[in-house]
C-alpha cells in the first residue's frame, strides 16, 4: 500500500536514528538514483532497462514489460521497536510465555496449534531470516476474521474476468493482467490477500485507498477503477492497464528531461495534486514511481497510482503519523506535523529530478537522506543546472522551502510562469471541484437532476466514501443539511472567492427539493462526477425508475409523478420533454434520455436560477 517511514528520534547520538534496510526495502544500489555529481555530463544508468522500484520485491530479474501499480511497500510503526518477522515454515509452532508471577509448575501452558494461513519468512537486508522473538504473540489474520473487509457483497471476479500472467508483486498484493470475459478487454488487477491483513489499522488501509480510488475517478491523470470484488481469500481491485512502465524508469532510462518537456511532465503532477487537494484528498507518497505511463509513446499519457497511504482531510487539519519514502518525504513530515503542503515538496523533487537526473537531498543511508532533507542546501550549481534557466530554478525554489506554510500551494504552482502552457497564465483562476461541480450541476435540467439523484443513491458507501467526508466539512453542525451560510463558508475554505448572488444561484440549482438547505442526498447527486452517472448500467437504472409501466419510453405523465416524488413544483416539463425529445413523439426513448445525459451542455437556459455555466470536474 506505501512506504510508512520511521521518524526522526531525538537523542544524544545525533538527531536522526538509521532506519533499518531490513524493513525499509530501498532500491539496489544498481537500480538506485544516482547521486548529485560535479561532472559535465549526467550519464544514465547502466542498466537503465531494469526498472527498479523502493516498493517492489528485492531481487526480481528482468523488469516486467506491463506494469499497473507498484506493490505496497513496508509500513512499520513510528518507534523503532523490534520488528516481529515470522518464523519459517518448519518452526511455526510458537511457544507461549509464562508471566513471571505466575510460579505454580502444575500449570501447563496451552499448546499452540500451527496456523495455516501463515506469511512466508521474511529476509532482511543480510539474507538471513530472524525468528520472532519469543515473547510476542502471533496473532491470526483479522482479515481472515471479518465477515466482510470491503463489508459489502460483492460480484464473483472469476465470472467476469479471467486472471493473466502476474504484473507486480508487493508486501500485500500481487498484480495480474485482467482479461474481461466475452471482449477480451485488458485491465490490471491487484489481489490483496487477505491473510495478510493482520490489523485492523490493515483493513482500513485497503478500504480507504479504494474509496480515494472512487473519489479521484473521472481525472484524466489518475488511474481509473473499475470495481472492487472479494472472496474467502483476497480482496481484488480490477483497474485500468498503464503498460508504459514507470516515470523513474524513462528518468534512469534519459539521465535528464528538457525543460520544455519537464514542464509539461510538472503541469501534470502537479495538476494530479491540485485537483487532490480540492477533493480532500492527500497523497502522501509523491514519486516517480507512482506515475505510470499508459503506453510506451512518447507522448503517452501518465497516471498517478498507488494511493495505499492517501488519506481524507479537512483544511487546518494536520497529521503525525510518519509516511512517505526517503527521497521525497517533507521537512515537516519528518517532524511529525503536517498537513497537504507535503506533497508540494514530494512534486518539487521530482520536477529537480526530472530536470537534473539526480536528487537534490542524497546520502548513502536513509539516515543521512533524513538529514539532507531537514538541513541540506539545494545544488543549483553543478550540471546541468548551469544552463537551466533562472524560471525553472525559482519554481524548484519555492516548492522545496522547508516552512510549508511560505510553500507554494499546487494552484500557485500551476500558476507560475514556467509551469505555464507557452508562458500563458490560465484564462481564470482554477476552480476547487466543489464550485466547478456545482457549476456544472447547475446547468442541467431538472429531469437530469432526479436522474443523477437517482443514481446516487444506487451507489455502494465505497463509491461515495469521499463526498460523505466533503459533506461532513461543510455541514459544520452536523444536522444533515447545509445551509447557505455554511455552504458560503465552506467554498471560501476551498479558494472558492464568489458573491453572494453566485452562492445563492448554486444553492438553489442544489436544492432540488426546494427546501432552503441541501441534504446529503442532493449534496451527493451535485457532486457526482460525470464518469460515474455516463455509465451505462446507472443509467439504464435511473430511465427505469421514470418509466414505471415498463413501455420503454417516459412520458409527461411519469415525469410529474418523480418531480413530486422530490417535492418538485413548477417545472416546465414540456419545454423539457421538449429539447429531449428528438422525433418529436411527446415521450423520451432511452436512446434520447441517454443523450441527455452524456451531453454536459443539456439544460443550459432552462434554469431559474443563475446560469454560472459549466465547469469540468
Amino acid at each position: 500500500m506505501g512506504n510508512t517511514c520511521v521518524g526522526p528520534t531525538l537523542g544524544n547520538n545525533g538527531f536522526l536514528q538509521s532506519v533499518s534496510a531490513a524493513v525499509w526495502r530501498t532500491r539496489p544500489p544498481e537500480d538506485r538514483l544516482p547521486p548529485p555529481s560535479t561532472d559535465s555530463s549526467v550519464q544514465p544508468a547502466a542498466n537503465a532497462g531494469a526498472p527498479a522500484d523502493a516498493d517492489k520485491e528485492s531481487g526480481r530479474g528482468d523488469p516486467i514489460p506491463v506494469q499497473n501499480t507498484p506493490p505496497e511497500p513496508v509500513k512499520i510503526s513510528e518507534q523503532q521497536q523490534p520488528i516481529s518477522v515470522e518464523l519459517e515454515p518448519e518452526k511455526r509452532v510458537e511457544p507461549v510465555v509464562k508471566e513471571p508471577e505466575v510460579k505454580e509448575p502444575e500449570v501447563k501452558e496451552p499448546e499452540v496449534k500451527e496456523e495455516v494461513n501463515k506469511p512466508p519468512p521474511v529476509a532482511t537486508g543480510d539474507g538471513h531470516k530472524h525468528k520472532k522473538p519469543n515473547h510476542m504473540k502471533r496473532l491470526s489474520s483479522v482479515g481472515l476474521q471479518l465477515e466482510s473487509v470491503l463489508q459489502r457483497k460483492t460480484g464473483n471476479l472469476k465470472e467476469l474476468y479471467s486472471l493473466g500472467r502476474k504484473l507486480g508483486q508487493g508486501q500485500f498484493g500481487t498484480t495480474f493482467l485482467c482479461l474481461e470475459k466475452g471482449n477480451g478487454n485488458e485491465f490490471a488487477c491487484k489481489s490483496i490477500a487477505k491473510r495478510k491483513l493482520t490489523t485492523q489499522e490493515d483493513v482500513e488501509d485497503v478500504r480507504r485507498e479504494i474509496q480515494i480510488m472512487h473519489h479521484l475517478a473521472g481525472h484524466p491523470n489518475v488511474i481509473s477503477i473499475v470495481g472492487a470484488f472479494e472472496d474467502a481469500v483476497a480482496v481484488h481491485v480490477v483497474m485500468e492497464l498503464c503498460a508504459g512502465g514507470e516515470l523513474f524508469d524513462r528518468i534512469i532510462q534519459r539521465g535528464h528531461y528538457t525543460e520544455r518537456k519537464a514542464a509539461e511532465l510538472a503541469r501534470i503532477i502537479v495538476g494530479v495534486v491540485e485537483a487532490c487537494h480540492s477533493l480532500g484528498v492527500m497523497h502522501r507518497d509523491l514519486k516517480p514511481e507512482n506515475f505510470l505511463f499508459v503506453n510506451h509513446e512518447e507522448d503517452a499519457p501518465l497516471k498517478t497510482i498507488d494511493f495505499g497511504l492517501s488519506v481524507f482531510f479537512k483544511p487546518g487539519e494536520t497529521f503525525t503519523d510518519v509516511v512517505g519514502s526517503p527521497y521525497y518525504v517533507a521537512p515537516e513530515v519528518l517532524r511529525k506535523l503536517y498537513g497537504p503542503e507535503c506533497d508540494v515538496w514530494s512534486a518539487g523533487v521530482i520536477i529537480y529530478i526530472l530536470l537534473s537526473g539526480v536528487p537534490p537531498f542524497w546520502d548513502e543511508t536513509e539516515q543521512g537522506i533524513f538529514e539532507q532533507v531537514l538541513k541540506g542546501d539545494l545544488d543549483f550549481v553543478s550540471e546541468p543546472w548551469p544552463s537551466i534557466s533562472d524560471s525553472a530554478k525559482d519554481l524548484v525554489r519555492k516548492m522545496l522551502v522547508r516552512d510549508p506554510k511560505k510553500r507554494l500551494t499546487a494552484h500557485e504552482v500551476l500558476c507560475h510562469p514556467w509551469v505555464q502552457v507557452d508562458g500563458v497564465a490560465p484564462d481564470k483562476p482554477l476552480d476547487s471541484a466543489v464550485l466547478s461541480r456545482l457549476k456544472q450541476f447547475s446547468a442541467m435540467n431538472k429531469i437530469k437532476k432526479i436522474a443523477i439523484r437517482v443514481i446516487a443513491e444506487s451507489l455502494s458507501e465505497e463509491e461515495i466514501a469521499g463526498l460523505k467526508e466533503m459533506f461532513k466539512m461543510i455541514d459544520t453542525d452536523g444536522s444533515g443539511h447545509i445551509t447557505l451560510e455554511e455552504l458560503k463558508v465552506g467554498l471560501e475554505k476551498v479558494g472558492a472567492n464568489l458573491k453572494d448572488s453566485e452562492i445563492n444561484g448554486l444553492m438553489q440549482a442544489a436544492d432540488i427539493d426546494n427546501s432552503g438547505t441541501i441534504d446529503y442526498g442532493e449534496f451527493v447527486a451535485a457532486m457526482l462526477n460525470l464518469n460515474k452517472v455516463q455509465r451505462e448500467d446507472h443509467m439504464y437504472a435511473a430511465f427505469s425508475y421514470f418509466d414505471k409501466d415498463g413501455s420503454g419510453y417516459i412520458t409527461q405523465d411519469e415525469l410529474q409523478q418523480a418531480c413530486e416524488k422530490f417535492g418538485l413544483e413548477d417545472v416546465h416539463l414540456e419545454e423539457i420533454i421538449r429539447e429531449v425529445d428528438q422525433d418529436n413523439d411527446g415521450r423520451i426513448d432511452y436512446s434520447e434520455f441517454v443523450a441527455m445525459m452524456q451531453d454536459s451542455g443539456f439544460g443550459k437556459g432552462l434554469q431559474n436560477n443563475i446560469a454560472l455555466g459549466s465547469g469540468k470536474p
